[in-house]
């Protein structure tokens, strides 16, 4: 079992910036490949980012592509999502997740932190 904790979410404005971080606990943190997906009211959970276990590889979301960031410090067993450009639509809760690889299918994550939210305002 992996326990994931999420924080760093808050309020914003529209261009503003939050770096969201998630710590895990529970088995060898290096281990595992780390995503961020996010789901806003009324709409189903979407891919953000995703990142190695060794950090080598970044996957992203067209929707993120030259804003988000994700990065790893295997030493902290945290995972990171630097937000800059912050727009209305970014608004939602945002889970981060462990799985066997960097990849986009949610379904293909094994465990998942309880979320924090984040909201733009324009």
């Amino acid at each position: 079992q992996v326990t994931l904790v999420e924080s760093g979410g808050g309020s914003a404005q529209a261009g503003d910036s939050l770096r969201l971080s998630c710590a895990a606990s529970g088995r060898t943190f290096s281990n595992y490949a780390m995503g961020w997906f996010r789901q806003a009211p009324g709409k189903e959970r979407e891919f953000a980012a995703a990142i190695s276990s060794s950090g080598g590889i970044t996957v992203y979301a067209d929707y993120v592509k030259g804003r988000f960031t994700i990065s790893r410090d295997n030493v902290k067993n945290t995972v990171y999502l630097q937000m800059n450009s912050l727009k209305p639509e970014d608004t939602a809760v945002y889970y981060c997740a462990s799985g066997l690889a960097a990849v986009r299918t949610a379904g293909s994550y094994l465990y998942w932190g309880q979320g924090t939210q984040v909201t733009v305002s324009s």
